[in-house]
């Protein structure tokens, strides 16, 4: 059975679009749109992976932000210090004037490690997060 489409307008940065039309064109997609629905297909797996992280989990988030973002540090701190019984250590790198990358090593209940790298995706300034999560390895 084939569903309807559904025609939808997005606003997108020139670089943004610029940078994935190139994908898209490597990756021989026969139009934008299809490349945009390969995309939402991605992004909904990964948000359905996500929501199942349960139990005690180890795991990193890598983020990329612009340190220059009024307030953006003081929020990542804030974050940071209000999930400090589960994070085990961070690292902070300096990639340019503007840019910096962290990674946050952290090891508690899944659903509170999820909990962290949702909260950053969702402040502005921050271009990149990705969250990976393992099941500790259990003694023999």
């Amino acid at each position: 059975m084939e569903q309807e489409l559904m025609r939808i307008g997005v606003s997108l940065p020139e670089n943004l679009l610029t940078k994935f039309d190139t994908i898209i064109e490597q990756r021989g997609y026969s139009s934008r749109s299809e490349g945009i629905r390969d995309s939402i297909r991605n992004y909904i797996t990964h948000y359905e992976w996500m929501s199942d992280v349960k139990g005690r989990r180890v795991g990193t988030i890598t983020l990329i932000y612009d340190h220059t973002k009024r307030g953006l540090s003081s929020a990542l701190t804030e974050i940071q210090h209000d999930y400090s019984h589960i994070i085990k250590s961070s690292v902070h790198i300096h990639l340019d004037h503007d840019n910096c990358l962290e990674v946050i090593i952290l090891d508690g209940e899944g659903e509170e490690v999820k909990e962290v790298a949702e909260r950053t995706m969702a402040l502005k300034g921050v271009n990149y997060v990705k969250l990976n999560t393992a099941l500790p390895a259990e003694k023999s």
